[in-house]
């Protein structure tokens, strides 16, 4: 069984080059979550004669894919970096998560926001449209709404351990039965996260990573000392941030930060990443 899994990832890697001219899903818009207006925001409404109102932040764009058939299937978020939402990235991660028999949700952050990166600063309305995916998928009649992860890359993977940690308050007006099932984070900043998670996560990571240190994830392993939800994190010996992405073979120095592909270490994490789903999702 293992050995099919691999053959068709092989398969899927094989075809990321050439499918930057193809699409993968198909475009459609959603609100991003609100936050929850506060109690001045609440009185100035008031004092300006309006009702207040929870009112979203923005309107989002996303690539919808689907296994075939009616389903209810299980489904997955997905969260891109920075620099944004590539043809090859958005193509890959449908491809991939398709593949698995899952519904794909590819989230762009930036698109209708008019951003070209957020490299160097966190942008917390991302949670927002993370949570705003999941909102839209839970009304969809072939997604199962009690099944849905959420997945992110670099920037995508440290608002995925936000949404994984625990909170005191509700920041964003979404009811409080609906939730991601799991979170997948690709090379995160770990030091983002509470010291205990809600829901179980896998972290990858690459030893060689100077952007999110991987030494910054083994001292939270540590500080959290097996609390909360369960966690794996993997380190990949030798690799560097971003090693899933095939456009980087050659390496890139991006924000002052070491970029470069590796395609063994690209494998192994997506098998790790399949037998996580599969196991978290058929629960």
């Amino acid at each position: 069984m293992r050995a099919n899994i691999a053959c068709l990832i092989l398969t899927i890697l094989a075809t990321f080059d050439v499918l930057s001219n193809a699409s993968a899903g198909d475009l459609v818009k959603f609100d991003s979550a609100p936050f929850i207006m506060g109690q001045i925001q609440q009185r100035q409404a008031r004092e300006r004669g309006e009702m207040p109102s929870n009112v979203p932040d923005a309107t989002i764009e996303g690539y919808l894919s689907k296994p075939d058939g009616s389903g209810p299937f299980p489904a997955v978020v997905y969260l891109h970096g920075c620099n944004g939402l590539s043809t090859n990235t958005r193509n890959r991660m449908a491809e991939l998560i398709t593949s698995w028999g899952y519904v794909s949700l590819v989230v762009d952050s930036f698109t209708t926001r008019g951003i070209k990166d957020t490299c160097e600063q966190l942008m917390p309305a991302r949670q927002g449209d993370a949570l705003g995916a999941l909102i839209y998928l839970s009304k969809l009649p072939f997604v199962n709404p009690t099944r849905i992860a959420v997945m992110g890359s670099s920037q995508g993977g440290i608002v995925a351990l936000q949404l994984a940690s625990t909170h005191a308050v509700n920041l964003f007006a979404i009811s409080d039965e609906l939730k991601f099932k799991a979170a997948v984070a690709y090379y995160p900043l770990c030091g983002v996260a509470t010291q205990q998670l809600s829901i179980p996560t896998i972290i990858l990571i690459g030893e060689l990573d100077d952007w999110s240190l991987a030494k910054d994830c083994e001292r939270w392993m540590e500080w959290r000392a097996g609390k909360g939800a369960p966690v794996k994190l993997v380190i990949y010996p030798g690799a560097y941030h971003a090693f899933d992405v095939p456009a980087l073979r050659d390496g890139v120095r991006s924000f002052g930060h070491w970029l470069k592909y590796d395609a063994d270490v690209a494998q192994r994490s997506v098998l790790e990443m399949h037998d996580f789903l599969a196991t978290e999702l058929a629960k």
